[in-house]
C-alpha cells in the first residue's frame, strides 16, 4: 500500500516510497492501482496524479459527486516498463487539488497499492527500460503548468554511454481557458463573440536539444462536469479517469545520447491559450554487451511546427450575433533517422510519424441562442523501421481521434433549454513485423451521449440522458476483451461482453 491519503484542500501529498520486502525482480508485471471514492455533496471534477521517484505512475481526472451520490471507481495502470523507479527508496508525491469549504462539500478520498507479480517458467520476465528519467516539476513530481507556447516541460539529463535505444511517454491536460480548445475561435473572432482564441487545434511539440524530434497528438478528454455533467452519469468520457501517455520514439538520436555530455528534452503546446498540465517520462535501453555505443542522428526531415490551414466564413448579423463555419487544418509529417554501433553490429532506425488534424464548427451564436457543431478528427499513423545486419524489423501504428459534438443552447423568457450530443472514440491498430511472424493488434474506446437540461431559476433539470460505451481490446498474444454498457435516465440498463 502507498500512503496518498484524503484530498480536502488544494495541495502536493507527499510521502516516501519503499520497494517491497522479500519481493525481489524480475517481475512478470507491475501494477499500480488507485482506489477512489468521492463524498455525497458538490463538488468539481478535480486532476489527480501520483508520481513515484519523480516519475508519473497516474494522471486522470475525478467524477463529481451528486447532493445524494458518493461515486467511487478504481484505476489500474501497467507500469511494468517502469521497473528501475521501484527498485529503490525515493520521494514521491500524490496530488489532487481540491477546495472543501461551505459551497464545495466533497472530500476525495484516494487509496492506492502496487502490485508486483514475480516471473516464473509460465510467466516470464516483462520488459523493462533499464534506466527512466523524469519530467516533472521536482525530484518527487509535480505538474509543470504551461501558461502558453513558450512555456516549456524540460529535462536535462547525462546519460550511460551505452543507450541503444529511448521514448519518451508524454501527459498533456488541457485545462482552465483550454479546456474545451476544441472549441475555440480564431483570435480575431474570438473577441468578438467573447470565446477562447488560437483556433480549435492544439498539439504537443517535442524536441531534442532545440531540435524537432516528435509530435504529440492531443486527446480532447472530457471531464465529468464538462459542458453538462449529466451527460457522465453513469459512464465518464474516453480515458476521463485514467489518462494514458502518449509515446514519441527517440531511438534515432541514441547515438547522440552516448557522447557523455548533458541533453535537453522539452515538451511544449502549440496554440496554448491557458493552459496545460504536463508530466512526462524517458525510458533508455542499453546494451548489455558493452559499456561504450557510438553512433549519430543521420537526418530529421521534422518540421518545426505543423503546416496550419483555417477558413473562416462566419457572417455577422449585428454586434454579437453571428452564424457560418470555421474550418482549421493541420499536418506534420515526422521523419527521423539515426544509427547506432552496438555490441552486435551497426543497427539503423527510421522513424516517421503523419499526424492530420481538422475541426469544422458550425456556429449560429446571438444573445439568447448558442449552437456549435463541430466534427474533429485526428489520423496518425506511425513507422519504426529496424535494421540490424539483415535482420528487418517494422512497427507499424494508426490511430484515430474522432469527435463530434452538437452543442444547441436556446433561451426564452422563462427557461433555456439546452441539448448536448457528443460521440468521441479513441481507436487504434497495429502491426509487427518480423522474420518469420508478423503480430497484430487492435484498440477501441467509443462513448455517445447525450442530455436535455432546461434552465430555470431555480437550477438546471436533466432529461432523456442516454449513453452508450464500448471497449475493445484485441492483444498481441490473441487476447481479448469487449463489453458494452448502455443507459438511460442515468442509471445503467444493459452490459454486454464479447470476445
Amino acid at each position: 500500500g502507498l500512503p496518498v491519503g484524503d484530498f480536502a484542500d488544494y495541495s502536493n501529498h507527499p510521502f516516501d516510497y519503499t520497494p517491497p520486502a522479500n519481493c525481489p525482480g524480475p517481475y512478470a508485471r507491475i501494477v499500480f492501482k488507485m482506489h477512489f471514492s468521492v463524498t455525497a455533496g458538490r463538488q468539481f471534477d478535480r486532476t489527480g496524479a501520483v508520481w513515484i521517484g519523480g516519475t508519473n505512475v497516474f494522471f486522470g481526472t475525478t467524477a463529481e459527486p451528486g447532493s445524494k451520490a458518493s461515486p467511487e471507481w478504481t484505476i489500474e495502470r501497467d507500469v511494468s516498463e517502469y521497473a528501475p523507479i521501484f527498485a529503490q527508496p525515493s520521494e514521491a508525491l500524490a496530488a489532487v487539488y481540491n477546495i472543501v469549504n461551505n459551497t464545495y462539500t466533497s472530500t476525495i478520498y484516494g487509496t492506492a497499492e502496487l502490485e508486483f507479480y514475480p516471473a516464473t517458467p509460465h510467466f516470464k520476465a516483462a520488459q523493462s527500460a533499464d534506466a527512466v528519467y523524469p519530467m516533472a516539476n521536482s525530484s518527487a513530481g509535480g505538474y509543470v503548468f504551461l501558461d502558453g507556447p513558450s512555456n516549456q516541460l524540460m529535462g536535462t539529463f547525462t546519460f550511460p554511454q551505452n543507450v541503444e535505444a529511448a521514448y519518451l511517454d508524454v501527459f498533456l491536460e488541457s485545462q482552465s481557458g483550454d479546456e474545451f480548445w476544441y472549441t475555440c475561435f480564431p483570435d480575431g473572432l474570438a473577441k468578438k463573440l467573447n470565446n477562447c482564441g488560437n483556433t480549435a487545434f492544439r498539439e504537443g511539440e517535442v524536441s531534442f536539444d532545440g531540435q524537432p524530434a516528435g509530435v504529440v497528438p492531443i486527446y480532447p478528454w472530457i471531464f465529468t462536469g464538462g459542458i453538462d455533467p449529466y451527460l457522465w452519469i453513469p459512464t465518464p468520457g474516453v480515458e476521463t479517469l485514467n489518462f494514458k501517455p502518449y509515446r514519441i520514439d527517440l531511438t534515432p538520436f541514441a547515438g547522440q545520447l552516448d557522447d557523455g555530455n548533458t541533453h535537453t528534452v522539452a515538451v511544449s503546446v502549440f496554440n496554448d491559450n491557458n493552459y496545460f498540465s504536463a508530466t512526462a517520462a524517458l525510458l533508455v535501453y542499453e546494451d548489455h554487451g558493452t559499456t561504450l555505443v557510438k553512433g549519430a542522428l543521420l537526418s530529421d526531415g521534422t518540421a518545426a511546427s505543423p503546416a496550419v490551414k483555417v477558413s473562416n466564413h462566419v457572417h455577422f448579423h449585428g454586434k454579437a450575433t453571428a452564424s457560418g463555419s470555421i474550418a482549421v487544418t493541420a499536418t506534420h509529417p515526422v521523419s527521423l533517422a539515426g544509427y547506432v554501433i552496438t555490441s552486435k553490429g551497426r543497427v539503423m532506425t527510421t522513424v516517421s510519424q503523419n499526424v492530420a488534424f481538422s475541426n469544422v464548427q458550425q456556429i449560429n451564436v446571438g444573445p439568447t441562442i448558442d449552437i456549435q457543431n463541430i466534427k474533429q478528427q485526428t489520423t496518425i499513423a506511425s513507422l519504426t523501421h529496424t535494421q540490424a545486419g539483415d535482420k528487418s524489423t517494422k512497427l507499424q501504428s494508426q490511430w484515430l481521434y474522432p469527435m463530434n459534438l452538437n452543442y444547441h443552447y436556446v433561451a426564452g423568457s422563462t427557461e433555456a433549454k439546452q441539448t448536448t450530443t457528443v460521440l468521441q472514440t479513441k481507436s487504434g491498430s497495429g502491426l509487427t513485423q518480423e522474420p518469420g511472424q508478423d503480430v497484430a493488434w487492435m484498440f477501441l474506446n467509443s462513448v455517445r451521449t447525450t442530455d436535455l437540461l432546461t434552465i430555470t431559476g431555480g437550477g438546471a433539470t436533466p432529461s432523456n440522458g442516454k449513453s452508450r460505451q464500448q471497449y475493445k481490446s484485441l492483444g498481441p498474444q490473441g487476447q481479448c476483451y469487449e463489453k458494452t454498457i448502455e443507459s438511460k435516465n442515468y442509471a445503467i440498463t444493459g452490459m454486454r461482453q464479447g470476445c
